[in-house]
């Protein structure tokens, strides 16, 4: 039995460690999309038909029980063609919106996401579904995907450049300042530790990954299988690095 993870690059790996906890039966197909990676910068009806070739394609090769869409930027267009698509649970990634506005103090949050998350309806459907007693800041960070894999790949971070990326996430108004910041792209987790230095005052960094993994649980069957077999990992958009391959490696996964 097999789970296909998807992301355009490698921040979905966040959402992997902790599904692999909660689901230690099945095999995972972790889906690194670099043929899209910045997938912020695509118009909508070029990704939608990338997306939905390259899932044909998956589909057919892996029979998957589930899809995860470890993305947000791709899961607030792709979603509905793709549960149209396939007769599975198809699990998207969307900004913890409405728990943000139920943890904050101080009614200020602040949405960090890619330009393309934060320019798409979807997002702020969600802010006036669920948020709309507190005050919401949409921050889109251009580069921060990018530096958050270079992170993972060399140890090394920029962080005059992470800093230009994440200092409009901190507002003080009238005395109430920001006090979560809802990390809306699954790279972003691997930089929390980053954040946390360079923030002007605490707050809460919100990880969506564990949400993701155990609303996946809820849809797949559990218990009376046995995994033989080892995780592995896809790419498209040429032959990846060997840094990259050393980093699937320490999570467990063989590049195929």
């Amino acid at each position: 039995m097999s789970v296909l993870i998807y992301d355009s690059g490698i921040g979905g790996l966040s959402v992997l460690r902790e599904a692999r906890i909660l689901m230690p039966e099945f095999k995972f197909v972790y889906v690194a999309d670099g043929a899209v990676f910045p997938i912020g910068g695509w118009e909508e009806e070029a990704l939608v038909a990338h997306l939905l070739g390259l899932f044909d394609d998956l589909v057919a090769r892996h029979n998957p029980q589930m899809i995860i869409i470890a993305c947000n930027t791709a899961s607030t267009i792709i979603l509905p063609h793709l549960r149209e698509r396939f007769d599975m649970p198809v699990v998207g990634t969307v900004p913890a919106i409405k728990l943000a506005a139920e943890v904050t103090a101080s009614r200020q949050i602040s949405v960090l996401a890619t330009p393309g998350t934060v320019q798409r309806d979807y997002t702020r459907s969600l802010i006036a579904e669920f948020a709309s007693q507190v005050n919401v800041r949409l921050v889109g960070a251009e580069d921060l995907a990018r530096l958050a894999e270079d992170f993972m790949l060399s140890g090394q971070i920029d962080t005059k450049a992470v800093n230009k990326e994440i200092r409009d996430c901190f507002v003080d108004r009238l005395g109430a300042r920001t006090d979560v910041v809802v990390l809306a792209c699954t790279h972003y987790p691997f930089l929390t530790n980053v954040f946390r230095r360079l923030a002007p005052w605490p707050v809460d960094w919100l990880n969506p990954a564990e949400a993701i993994a155990r609303h996946a649980q809820s849809r797949l069957p559990q218990g009376g299988a046995v995994k033989d077999v080892q995780d592995i990992a896809e790419f498209t958009g040429g032959e990846p690095t060997p840094q990259m391959r050393r980093l699937l490696s320490g999570f467990g996964l063989k590049v195929i």
